[in-house]
C-alpha cells in the first residue's frame, strides 16, 4: 500500500509529522496533490483547544488547491492532471439535510466539514476527496494558487456573514473581528451595497486590508466599548446588520446586539469556543422581543461556490490575495505557517505555503 507524509495532529497539544496509507478512491471520488495550502485559526482551535475533541494523528488542513492524481471510474467532470480548487467544506450531496438547503450540515451538525475533523487533512502529500465532480471545481486561468486558496474559507465564510445579514441597499454594518473571515465579510458587506461600513479591530495591517475592501470607519475597541461607538457614529440610531467574526463570548456579544437597530440582524461567523456559554444580553435584545435576529452558518462548499467565487476575483469585484501576508515554499514549512497562525504577530493576516 503506498504511503504519504502528512503533518497532524498526534493528540491534543501536540503536532507532528505522520507516515500514513494513501486513502482509497472511491468510484466517485478523487484523490489530490496539494500545491497550496493554508494554515486556519480552526487548525489552532482543534489542537490546542481540543474544540471538535481529541484525535490522534490526524492530519490537519482543510484549505488548499492542487493536482489531480487519481479519479474513481464513475467521475465526469474531473480528470487526472486537473489543477483543483479544494473548497474546505465537502458535503454529502445526496443528503437529506443538503435537499434542505444545508449542505455543510449534512450527516451531522458541521458534517461537511470533514478535512480535520472526521478525516486527513490537507497537510500532506496526498488527500481524498469525495464526490469529486460536486466537491472539486477547475481552477480558471488567470487565477493565482495563493488568491485562489484564500476563496476554499476565509472568502466563502466572512462572505456568508453578509449574505446571511439581510443588509439592505444603502445600509449601515458593523464587521467585529477584521482577520481574514471579517475582512472578507467587509468585502462581500461592500459587494452587496452596504454604504457605511464600520470595521471594529485594531491592526494596522488588518485596517490597510478592510479600507482596501470597502469599510468606511474603523472601531478600535480598545478606546471604547463597540457599540459606545457605533452609536456615536450613527447618532444613536445604529446599524442595520452586525457581523461577528471574533471576539469573545461574553463583550463581543453584548456589544453586537447593543449595536443593532431594532428589526436588524447579527450574522455570526466565529468559531465559537472558549466557554459552553454564549451571553446575549436581555435588556438589549429588548427582553427577547426586538427583531434583532440572529443567524449563523457553516463555511459553504462545493463546486459552485468555489466558481462564483473565482468570478468575484477574476472581475476584479475585490482581489482575495490582499489577504496574504506570509509566503512559505516547501511542504515541510507547513510546521512554520502553523505555528505562525498559533502565535498571531502583528503583520500576520494569512500566511500561505506554496508546495511545488
Amino acid at each position: 500500500m503506498a504511503t504519504f507524509k502528512g503533518f497532524a495532529m498526534k493528540k491534543l497539544n501536540e503536532t507532528g509529522w505522520v507516515e500514513k496509507e494513501v486513502p482509497e478512491c472511491g468510484p466517485l471520488d478523487a484523490i489530490v496533490r496539494p500545491t497550496c495550502v493554508s494554515p486556519c485559526t480552526s487548525d489552532i482551535h482543534t489542537v490546542w483547544e481540543g474544540a471538535i475533541g481529541d484525535r490522534k494523528d490526524m492530519v490537519l488542513g482543510h484549505e488548499a488547491v492542487g493536482v489531480v492524481e487519481e479519479v474513481g471510474s464513475l467521475v465526469k467532470n474531473i480528470k487526472v492532471g486537473d489543477k483543483v480548487i479544494v473548497p474546505a467544506i465537502t458535503p454529502d450531496w445526496d443528503d437529506e439535510a443538503a435537499q434542505r438547503g444545508y449542505p455543510s450540515q449534512t450527516t451531522e451538525p458541521l458534517g461537511g466539514w470533514k478535512f480535520s475533523n472526521f478525516k486527513d487533512g490537507v497537510f500532506g502529500e496526498r488527500f481524498h476527496v469525495n464526490l469529486a465532480d460536486a466537491n472539486l471545481a477547475l481552477m480558471p486561468e488567470g487565477l493565482t494558487d495563493e488568491a485562489a486558496v484564500m476563496l476554499v474559507d476565509m472568502w466563502s465564510t466572512g462572505m456568508m456573514g453578509s449574505e446571511n445579514a439581510n443588509i439592505p441597499l444603502g445600509g449601515s454594518v458593523l464587521v467585529i473581528g477584521i482577520g481574514a473571515v471579517g475582512l472578507s465579510a467587509i468585502a462581500g458587506a461592500a459587494l452587496l451595497g452596504a454604504a457605511d461600513i464600520y470595521a471594529a479591530g485594531t491592526r494596522p495591517v488588518s485596517v490597510k486590508v478592510a479600507k482596501e475592501y470597502g469599510a468606511t470607519e474603523i472601531i478600535n475597541y480598545r478606546e471604547a466599548p463597540i457599540d459606545e461607538q457605533v452609536r456615536e457614529a450613527t447618532n444613536g440610531a445604529g446599524v442595520d446588520s452586525v457581523i461577528i467574526a471574533g471576539g469573545n463570548l461574553t463583550n463581543t456579544w453584548k456589544e453586537a446586539v447593543a449595536s443593532t437597530k431594532a428589526g436588524g440582524t447579527i450574522s455570526n461567523v466565529n468559531y465559537l469556543s472558549g466557554a459552553d456559554d454564549v451571553l446575549i444580553p436581555r435588556v438589549e435584545w429588548g427582553c427577547g422581543m426586538s427583531n434583532i435576529n440572529i443567524t449563523n452558518g457553516l463555511c459553504p462548499g462545493g463546486r459552485v461556490r468555489m466558481e462564483r467565487l473565482s468570478r468575484l476575483a477574476l472581475t476584479n469585484r475585490a482581489d482575495p490575495e490582499l489577504l496574504v501576508t506570509h509566503r512559505f515554499k516547501g511542504l515541510e514549512k507547513i510546521e512554520d505557517a502553523l505555528y505562525l497562525m498559533k502565535d498571531k504577530p502583528k503583520d500576520l493576516i494569512k500566511p500561505i505555503v506554496k508546495i511545488d
